[in-house]
């Protein structure tokens, strides 16, 4: 433990992450690439290079607010490229250039997600 162990004062390094839980999100993440093999597609050169592409054309403005997306991730005004339309699997629809915006990260992980939880996006 070291030479302040039981003095009252907590270690610099912190709590040890528990094992069991990233073993669960493992799992997770495997049974959802398993079911849905286009989730691959976000971890291409080709995303990355159609993301930066909508970021630069969008002004790395959110389309949806007009905030300025200055953030790194994982901050609420980092930049998100979000479909517009649900691509659903389809590749066609999913590297559609004009199918995707550049919105905040707080936008993407609130209002979006409403959308698609009510079916509207």
């Amino acid at each position: 433990m070291g030479k302040l162990a039981g003095r009252g004062l907590t270690s610099r390094l912190g709590k040890p992450a528990s094992r069991l839980r990233r073993s669960e999100t493992v799992s997770r993440d495997q049974e959802r690439a398993a079911s849905q093999p286009w989730r691959k597609w976000y971890s291409t050169a080709r995303w990355a290079a159609l993301k930066k592409r909508v970021h630069n054309r969008d002004g790395w403005t959110c389309q949806q607010t007009g905030v300025l997306l200055i953030g790194k991730h994982p901050a609420p005004n980092s930049p998100v490229a979000d479909h517009i339309e649900p691509h659903r699997g389809d590749p066609v629809r999913f590297w559609d250039e004009t199918n995707v915006q550049t919105v905040s990260k707080a936008w993407h992980d609130s209002e979006k997600q409403r959308q698609e939880r009510r079916g509207d996006a």
